[in-house]
């Protein structure tokens, strides 16, 4: 049981004395439209290394070079752009099929009403200019005006500060919560996006030369500098960060539609590094808390439910209604997925000769796409603490010409 101070107690907390590097803070409603109703080195080997670009990229690190020169940042990030737009483009071609099983085959896809409101919530973000770079924002974990001010926020909890390893996931919004992490002479472990060049790897501020801590923070820095961890690891971890599309006060979680931080999640509760009580918080503007909760009983096995959400003005303790899954749901994982994740195909291969018992799999399934990305400007590429105020260019058969001040109702 998580201890709470008065004002956690209270449910939700907001400071207004932190010291904030801008004053522009846009002050969004939350929501007032959203129904719920609708919603480690050599001993690693390559065997979570999937794709043979990227494991190309890794070998410098694990073959145990200390001449990091040898890491060729662009390539590896073209080759991981190249591997994103990819996924997000099947993403959006599974969030259509879902979507139109669910119109016509009710129950046939438990998790379909989830697609409903991604979209409405991407939809929203980007007319309304509070999404930032990488835009747009459909298909990711949305990157969002004053991300930086959420991390900064975070950064302040007693939670944070008094923890000593923190998991954090690899997306752009969470990007100033590794900063902190690591600035703060924490443990940083982070996974590669869709765990696709391994596992998880960890960093410390010895990892890296001083002047690279931001490289550090990114997906290409976690390989060029970090540790990669092994399935034998003995860690704890403290605390995890999720980026999130949306998230309601019970701490109902709808991430980008892909499964990888609850595979994550899985993953470390196997391992014995996370237990129930350790707390789950997601950063996430203003706008994508939910006004209205989520059906509890609509959420699926394997998602995990968040304890906090940090927006850039407030600390909400959420009020959970479901348990966290308290490991890897075997019988949940589709074949197609498994075939693309190196790292479950040697648990579930080191578990079968433990057991002597042949794990069971998920139905087969269409694997989701790659989101789109359009080149940064001075508007889509601002700062974090920018006003995020100028045109908005539209995408996903968004035709509006101007703001749009509220997004089409929930069915």
């Amino acid at each position: 049981m998580r201890p709470r101070s008065a004002s956690h107690r209270s449910n939700e907390w907001s400071t207004t004395n932190l010291p904030i590097r801008s004053n522009k803070l846009i002050h969004h409603q939350a929501n007032p439209f959203f129904s719920t109703t609708a919603a480690n080195l050599a001993s690693y080997d390559p065997l979570i290394i999937p794709q043979a670009g990227l494991r190309r990229l890794c070998m410098t690190l694990r073959s145990g070079s200390s001449n990091l020169t040898d890491f060729d940042t662009t390539s590896y990030d073209a080759q991981r752009l190249k591997l994103d737009a990819e996924a997000m483009s099947s993403m959006e071609s599974k969030a259509r099929t879902e979507s139109s099983l669910e119109e016509t085959l009710p129950g046939s896809t438990a998790g379909a009403w989830k697609w409903a409101i991604r979209k409405q919530m991407w939809d929203y973000m980007e007319a309304n200019d509070i999404a930032r770079f990488p835009r747009p924002v459909h298909h990711r974990i949305p990157n969002f005006v004053n991300a930086d001010l959420a991390a900064d926020r975070l950064a302040q909890m007693p939670e944070f500060i008094s923890a000593k390893t923190i998991k954090v996931n690899p997306d752009t919004p969470q990007k100033r919560v590794r900063m902190h992490v690591l600035k703060s002479g924490k443990s940083l472990l982070s996974p590669q996006p869709r765990l696709r060049t391994g596992f998880f790897s960890s960093l410390t501020l010895d990892s890296f030369p001083r002047d690279a801590l931001m490289e550090a923070c990114t997906s290409a820095g976690v390989v060029k500098y970090g540790v990669p961890l092994s399935l034998d690891a003995k860690i704890k971890v403290d605390l995890i960060v999720v980026g999130s599309s949306a998230v309601d006060k019970n701490g109902a979680r709808l991430g980008k539609g892909e499964g990888f931080a609850e595979l994550e999640y899985g993953m470390l509760r196997w391992m014995g590094a996370v237990d129930e009580s350790t707390l789950v918080v997601t950063t996430v503007h203003d706008c994508q808390v939910l006004e209205d909760p989520i059906d509890s009983a609509k959420m699926l096995e394997h998602d995990v439910p968040v304890d906090v959400i940090v927006t850039p003005t407030r600390v909400i303790w959420t009020t959970p209604k479901i348990s966290k899954p308290a490991g890897i749901l075997w019988h949940k994982l589709s074949p197609d997925k498994l075939s693309q994740i190196r790292v479950l195909q040697e648990l579930k291969r080191r578990i079968e000769e433990e057991t002597g018992e042949k794990l069971p799999t998920g139905p087969s399934e269409k694997l989701p796409p790659l989101a789109e990305r359009r080149p940064r400007t001075n508007n889509s590429g601002a700062p974090s603490g920018s006003s995020g105020r100028g045109k908005t260019r539209f995408h996903h058969n968004s035709s509006s010409s101007s703001r749009q001040q509220r997004p089409p109702a929930s069915t």
